[in-house]
């Protein structure tokens, strides 16, 4: 098991998950300290959001123990449902909410954590996107989605993925939003971009529902495997699209 020396906010132990014969999950054991920034990288099926599931009680594991702030999320979910504040790949929201709805609750219900506009400005919301929700685009509708999970001021953060939707740039100013917002707080970071995550205290890399690495950023990046692998893809990915903007403007400067 990963271990760590400060207070547990999160125990999982040697967590199990299948489904028909696929084992989505396969003896994963961590643990997440409070105030602690924790993130979770791996391919496509690696075990990501399984875990997270099961972690928040949506899904029930085949096997193992887990425990948030002394609970079991399977039978106690309605008291982790205040301290606890999630934001999946799959989350929706109302679609008469507005966006400046969001914006009074937050100011209404939590004035000192962070300022409303600010929170606004960060994660780029605006009543000029549009009235109702189902008008905004995808990139929008995710930002309203945390937006929405940070109304709650939860003890624990946890995020699914939560950029996915969104440009590079935009990725960007969400998390330095978000790094602001997640200080003092336990927060669970899961995603396919090392941008989201490389800042975390711990990171782990999950691969067919294994833990196959475990370290801070550079660490991982000092090791063989599947972290520097993707660190190196997706760095000449971003490298080559630089380029072609750098071509497109050339041309059309000609």
């Amino acid at each position: 098991m990963i271990k760590n020396t400060n207070t547990i906010a999160i125990t999982v132990s040697h967590l199990k998950k299948t489904y028909g014969n696929v084992k989505a999950v396969e003896d994963v054991s961590f643990e997440v300290s409070e105030g602690e920034i924790f993130g979770m990288l791996g391919p496509n099926g690696a075990g990501k959001t399984t875990t997270v599931e099961c972690i928040t009680g949506l899904r029930h594991p085949d096997g193992g123990t887990i425990s948030v702030l002394g609970h079991d999320p399977q039978s106690d979910r309605d008291a982790l449902h205040p301290i606890v504040g999630v934001q999946l790949q799959s989350s929706t929201f109302p679609d008469k909410l507005k966006v400046g709805e969001i914006l009074d609750m937050y100011q209404s219900f939590y004035p000192n954590p962070a300022n409303p506009e600010e929170l606004a400005q960060a994660l780029g919301l605006s009543e000029k996107l549009g009235s109702y929700y189902k008008t905004l685009s995808g990139g929008q509708k995710q930002r309203v989605a945390i937006a929405r999970t940070l109304l709650k001021n939860p003890r624990i953060l946890i995020l699914d993925d939560s950029t996915s939707s969104v440009d590079t740039e935009t990725e960007a100013e969400i998390r330095s939003a978000l790094n602001s917002l997640m200080r003092g707080r336990t927060t669970f970071l899961i995603a396919h971009r090392i941008q989201s995550v490389m800042n975390a205290d711990l990171i782990l890399v999950l691969d067919k529902g294994q833990i196959v690495q475990a370290g801070r950023h550079l660490d991982l990046l000092a090791q063989k495997g599947i972290y520097r692998q993707i660190f190196e893809i997706q760095t000449r990915i971003g490298a080559e699209l630089d380029q072609e903007i750098v071509d497109l403007v050339e041309d059309l400067a000609d």
